[in-house]
């Protein structure tokens, strides 16, 4: 008879290391020299230096306004690649909701969580997770999270969504109407930036019936070093767009390139929604809009909870390329022509494949 094989033990979730007392990280999860760069507890960040623009939506309903926001908005795409957005027109009753909510599955008990636990390794991305160490460091960052695609409807498997708190289902739906409204408005506004037609942007990310919302929920237990660990490793998001939230904890942090370059820890904005430009975008830009470098930073004293929702082209049926008008007079393509699904696939992998001047901020 064969020996009966025993799976490995997964590791444990970060909020039960967090929760064991430990003084210091699991070696695994200590970052490399080369990233601790202007790396400290959130909560003590010296808040001296630039700090990234806001914009106000709600100047877009006239017309000298109209033009005082695209400026606002495109300034902030091409500078930094990220903004707060203020009056954005989502109901700050819903948005506590969403926050209550997600709240609400994180004081679950870890075996309660593990029932919608994913299995990356069968490609179950949906559901309670931590990072796998598949990065170039082979590190772990410091969180648990939860994903899940939640627009349109007809795409979502409530299946995997949790059952409970009892409004999580509900409020998660209304949040992501919302956003879908939202991302339509900032993709006009940002298209006129461009000086292209209002619906230009998004009519190349598939219009309005393709674009798809994921939410990931992360979740950032107190670290008691946070001078050596990450919540999320610097990366760039491969969506058009991603409109983050958060429980008013600060830990954003963007890389901004002016000057010399630095890492600038974000705000907290109140009743503002932070909005990145993601590698979609950029692409159909031809890099004017600057898909931003960011990273989560930890602290020793408080939870962090953030609300990432990505917005994202259909993986087959659109080619993302520079638009047309951008392209021709002395200005070149930066970026070939690829899906969405060839774009994650070369970024994740690091596969190589037809590359123009644009390609290293494409794959950061």
């Amino acid at each position: 008879m064969a020996a009966k094989i025993t799976p490995p033990t997964p590791a444990p979730r970060v909020e039960t290391l967090a929760a064991s007392g430990l003084a210091t990280i699991p070696s695994e999860f200590v970052r490399p020299e080369s990233e601790r760069h202007h790396l400290a507890d959130a909560l003590n960040k010296c808040t001296d230096g630039p700090e990234f623009p806001v914009v106000d939506l709600g100047e877009f309903s006239s017309e000298e306004g109209r033009r005082r926001c695209v400026e606002a908005a495109r300034a902030a795409a091409e500078e930094w690649g990220v903004m707060h957005i203020v009056n954005h027109g989502v109901p700050e009753e819903l948005i506590e909701r969403v926050r209550a909510a997600g709240k609400g599955f994180f004081d679950l008990p870890v075996e309660e969580k593990e029932k919608y636990a994913n299995d990356q390794s069968t490609g179950k991305i949906q559901g309670y997770g931590s990072k796998l160490a598949n990065n170039a460091s082979g590190r772990l960052e410091w969180e648990d999270y939860f994903f899940h695609l939640v627009f349109p409807p007809a795409k979502a498997d409530l299946a995997v969504w949790p059952a409970v708190p009892a409004d999580y289902i509900e409020a998660t739906t209304l949040f992501a109407e919302e956003l879908r409204r939202l991302a339509t408005k900032m993709l006009c506004i940002l298209s006129l930036g461009l000086g292209v037609d209002d619906g230009e942007l998004e009519a190349a990310l598939g219009g309005q019936d393709e674009l798809l919302l994921q939410l990931k929920i992360n979740y950032y237990p107190r670290c008691p070093q946070p001078e050596l660990a990450l919540g999320v490793e610097a990366h760039t998001d491969v969506s058009s767009l991603s409109f983050i939230l958060h429980n008013g904890v600060p830990g954003l942090q963007v890389f901004n390139n002016g000057g010399a370059g630095r890492w600038v820890t974000a705000a907290v904005v109140p009743n503002s929604i932070i909005v990145h430009v993601g590698d979609a975008l950029e692409i159909l830009s031809n890099g004017r809009y600057h898909s931003v470098l960011h990273r989560g930073l930890v602290n020793r004293e408080k939870v962090r909870i953030s609300w990432a929702v990505f917005c994202e082209p259909p993986r087959e049926k659109v080619v993302l390329r520079p638009l047309p008008e951008l392209v021709g007079a002395g200005e070149a393509a930066r970026f070939a022509p690829r899906t969405f699904a060839e774009h994650v696939e070369r970024k994740l992998f690091k596969k190589v494949g037809p590359t123009t001047g644009g390609e290293a901020a494409a794959a950061n």
